[in-house]
């Protein structure tokens, strides 16, 4: 029974707005119903607040619950609520404003241990209108709690200038969404494409979501059959989150069966925490790190690992404003009670809570990396816990190293946890604070090179003094290495030196009689030098006589201040412009093939492939080689 029929105009251009709203606003169509289960729940825990001071709301249905059905001859998806419903002016100030949230103004009223406690998800008043992105019309009926039932609400509208408001007689209170679907969405009249959207979206909402039942009816004289629906109705989610439970409550088991859920891993985790946070924002995190690296780890691009929750509802599974990106690694599960979403919320407005979740995830994630590093040198830990770090960093280290460039606030942290082969280890397991408590008596600096591969770091005549000397040298051959160590430039008070850049200064390693020498030797070869400088004008920037060198007879270095040369060939080779560089030749004066330069027929032949084997042994390649070749087979003829 309907009276009082009318039609009203919406109050925007809602035309363009809804044009707005199903074509642009949201990325995937299954949106539609994360919405209008986030309503429901919506309407279910205002119900719920507003009968802890009048109980008689409940009438006699004290169950809430959401359910979902479909007619397949008529075309139509409903969600019925049992909560607080709409009365008729309601519905006209709901539904008929775009952008209007009752979900907002009803926040705005509650007190502040309440609006701390309430379930409330929605607050932006176009989740319901998500529903013209598969229905051509849509039809809510709707009674309010406590209101005779008589004076329930029927509002339709086609999505266009206006709609209609009539009153009917509603026995139940509560809403029912009635999605009229367009042609081309007949795949959500059907119980498996409902119940998937729902798993992935609506499943940890605490309330129950139901569905009718399906069973399989034979045909006439048993040829053929089809699923039917039931009278019988089932719980389709599981109304429990994990995250939400107490940790005491919760197995190991447990834990690395919801990692195996969400992040589609047949490997365990390394380690996992579980924390909720309190304070001027609240959250609750579960956050793992991985045993291996996914294929796309080098894709900076890539959806996170982290899922947005907001009230057990899933918001998105890309939230990177949540978690930096040198941390993509990271696979969890972060649930707020409030956050600033954007309408579609599917992206996230930067804002104080933001910023605070994102530094407390960071920080936590870093706490764990620590404690798994801490259990490589406990000595009471199983074997399988002590190996854990190094399992981790040779998955991730490198990309745990971007951290150095993009997180100043954590960039020490950062740092304790990197780890490095050198030339007293093939593998990387040396700490920044290893290497330090080994340096020699007299040592100020800590030395590493950077090259592309470990033999050609190993190789490297750079390193000739140090090998002499007995100074280890740290090996870096990671391509985030040369653009890492950039930004760091100390660690614990102790600076960061390439060997490969500027003069070699060993400082108090260097006694007084081999500076005196070095001095004497350079002193003695000034002619060859000048003559040297001349023949590689274009290619060098400056030829000089070095200490560092034992056994070879040149090597290539950068000023101070300057681009590495395998920094420019990796920006070379990734499509980008670079300044050009021209290194620095040094010469050592003892070796036998610099001391047949004084006086050679030969000396600019010998002067161009003296620097191009120096380019060779640093992991470039002459500009021309053809011309190499022709210059080393004319000498040996």
């Amino acid at each position: 029974m309907s009276q009082n029929k009318q039609t009203l105009s919406f109050q925007a251009e809602v035309a363009q707005l809804l044009h707005l709203v199903t074509h642009s606003l949201y990325s995937n169509k299954e949106i539609f119903l994360r919405e209008l289960v986030s309503n429901a729940s919506d309407a279910c825990d205002k119900l719920r607040f507003e009968a802890l001071s009048d109980n008689s709301l409940y009438e006699d249905a004290p169950k809430l619950e959401v359910r979902i059905a479909f007619d397949k001859q008529a075309r139509t998806l409903t969600i019925t609520d049992n909560g607080i419903g709409l009365s008729q002016q309601e519905a006209i100030e709901n539904l008929g404003t775009i952008a209007k949230s009752g979900t907002r103004e009803f926040m705005s009223r509650l007190s502040g241990d309440q609006k701390a406690d309430a379930q409330l998800i929605g607050q932006f008043g176009v989740g319901f209108y998500s529903g013209f992105i598969v229905a051509d019309r849509i039809t809510v009926e709707s009674r309010r709690a406590g209101l005779p039932t008589d004076q329930g609400v029927r509002w339709t509208s086609g999505g266009t200038g206006d709609f209609e408001v009539e009153t009917i007689t509603r026995p139940q209170r509560g809403t029912s969404v009635i999605l009229h679907l367009k042609e081309d969405a007949t795949e959500y009249l059907s119980t498996w494409k409902l119940k998937s959207i729902v798993g992935k979206y609506s499943d940890h909402i605490s309330l129950p979501i139901l569905m009718r039942k399906e069973e399989w009816k034979e045909g006439e004289d048993n040829k053929g059959g089809e699923m039917v629906l039931t009278d019988e109705w089932e719980t389709v989610n599981q109304a429990s989150a994990l995250w939400t439970r107490s940790k005491k409550d919760i197995s190991e088991d447990q834990y690395k069966a919801f990692y195996r859920q969400i992040s589609h891993d047949h490997e365990d985790p390394l380690a996992w925490s579980h924390n909720r946070v309190e304070g001027s924002t609240e959250y609750t995190q579960l956050l793992y790190i991985p045993a291996h690296a996914p294929f796309d780890l080098w894709n900076r691009e890539k959806a996170a690992g982290v899922k947005l929750y907001v009230k057990r509802v899933f918001i998105m599974d890309d939230a990177q404003a949540l978690m930096p990106v040198y941390l993509r690694f990271v696979r969890g599960v972060i649930d707020s009670a409030d956050l600033p979403l954007n309408v579609s919320r599917e992206l996230l407005q930067e804002s104080r809570d933001v910023r605070a979740i994102r530094e407390g995830s960071t920080k936590r994630v870093l706490s764990m990396l620590e404690e798994l590093a801490k259990l490589e040198k406990d000595e009471s830990a199983s074997e399988e816990d002590r190996a854990k770090y190094a399992k981790f960093y040779a998955e991730f280290g490198a990309v745990l190293k971007e951290g150095l460039g993009e997180d100043f606030g954590n960039r020490d942290r950062i740092a304790k946890l990197l780890r490095f082969a050198s030339t007293q280890s093939d593998t990387p397991n040396v700490s920044l604070a290893d290497y330090k408590a080994r340096m020699k008596e007299g040592q100020e600096a800590i030395y590493y090179i950077t090259a592309d591969t470990l033999a050609a770091a190993k190789n490297s005549p750079q390193l000739e003094v140090f090998r002499k000397k007995g100074i280890e040298v740290l090996l870096m051959t990671d391509r985030v290495d040369e653009w890492a160590l950039n930004y760091l430039h100390e660690f614990d008070g102790t600076p960061m030196q390439s060997v490969a850049k500027g003069a070699v200064d060993l400082g108090k390693l260097q006694d007084e009689t081999e500076k005196k020498a070095a001095e004497e030797a350079a002193e003695a070869f000034k002619p060859v030098l000048a003559k040297l400088k001349e023949a590689l004008k274009d290619r060098a920037e400056d030829v000089r006589v070095t200490s560092r060198l034992v056994d070879s007879p040149a090597c290539l270095v950068v000023s101070d201040g300057g681009m590495s040369m395998q920094l420019a060939r990796m920006l070379k080779q990734a499509g980008q412009k670079v300044p050009e560089v021209k290194p620095v030749l040094e010469v050592n004066p003892e070796h036998a093939l610099v001391r047949k330069l004084d006086g050679s027929v030969h000396f600019h032949d010998l002067a161009q492939i003296l620097f191009d084997q120096a380019l060779l042994a640093e992991g470039g390649m002459p500009d021309d080689p053809a011309a190499y070749v022709k210059r080393v087979n004319a000498l040996l003829a």
